[in-house]
């Protein structure tokens, strides 16, 4: 659809129990967008199945040899439950997400993966939003809690659940490539926001 204007790439980590519509939308929307994306899972096996029982054959898994955090620019964490619990306890994927964050590289996480961002302290005194429900985890470890669709504050960018991966997604193409490609890309999959 467009013409890869990025070297820049994504990883959208997959755990036991994520809700893929909120991980596949963003690796469809980046696919189109002609970012380079890669489906990580969190433990050994590239093979995960979802909460609703979809199995998803990532492409990497950071356990692979030659892994590093380090290929990509940005790191993604879809939601789900136990996916964001599961995402959560990954120790190697926590401390990298702690380094991307001070480090001013982008994070991103939707539905109740932001609680996973602000147990490790990234939302502190930033803007964010989540799942309804999932608030009092981001205020509890000082987060500007907003009802936005999308919130970006610097380099974390947070979003609410499934009905709103679209608006996630289009968000992080529209970091890499700018905001009229995502309006055309909105425009080319029927997307009414």
């Amino acid at each position: 659809m467009f013409r890869q204007s990025t070297d820049k790439r994504v990883a959208v980590f997959v755990a036991e129990g994520l809700e893929e519509i909120e991980g596949l939308t963003v690796v469809d929307l980046l696919f189109r967008a002609g970012i380079p994306c890669d489906t990580v899972s969190i433990v050994e096996d590239h093979g995960v199945t979802s909460s609703h029982q979809v199995r998803i054959t990532c492409d990497r898994s950071i356990y692979d040899e030659g892994f590093s955090f380090d290929d990509y620019d940005m790191l993604v964490l879809p939601g789900g439950m136990p996916g964001t619990l599961n995402l959560g306890a990954c120790e190697p994927l926590c401390g990298a997400l702690k380094r991307f964050a001070a480090e001013g590289r982008q994070v991103a996480a939707i539905c109740a993966a932001p609680t996973v961002l602000a147990k490790l302290g990234i939302l502190e005194g930033r803007r964010a939003t989540c799942f309804p429900g999932m608030e009092d985890a981001l205020v509890e470890h000082g987060a500007k809690l907003t009802a936005g669709a999308v919130v970006v504050d610097g380099n974390v960018t947070t979003s609410r659940g499934m009905g709103t991966a679209i608006d996630f997604g289009l968000r992080i193409v529209g970091h890499y490539l700018g905001e009229e490609p995502a309006r055309a890309l909105a425009a080319k999959i029927v997307y009414r926001a």
